[in-house]
């Protein structure tokens, strides 16, 4: 029983992978396929600008630590 289930989940572990053809390569260099978050730079920069006023650095007009704008 337990060499079955072995074999089993070596078949199934083996049939997961699949080389990529050239010409399907187009899709997965979409922008939607590509790691991190777009907006997470700006809300990083905001966190850090309201909590420690470390502003500068970044390509957004800052204002001072308190939080008020």
């Amino acid at each position: 029983m337990k060499r079955l289930l072995y074999c089993l989940s070596l078949g199934v572990t083996l049939l997961a992978c699949e080389s990529v053809k050239p010409y399907q390569r187009a899709y997965l260099n979409d922008h939607e396929m590509q790691p991190g978050q777009p907006g997470a730079r700006g809300m990083e920069e905001n966190v850090q600008a309201y909590r420690e006023g470390a502003t500068g650095g970044g390509s957004t007009k800052n204002s001072g630590g308190c939080g008020c704008n």
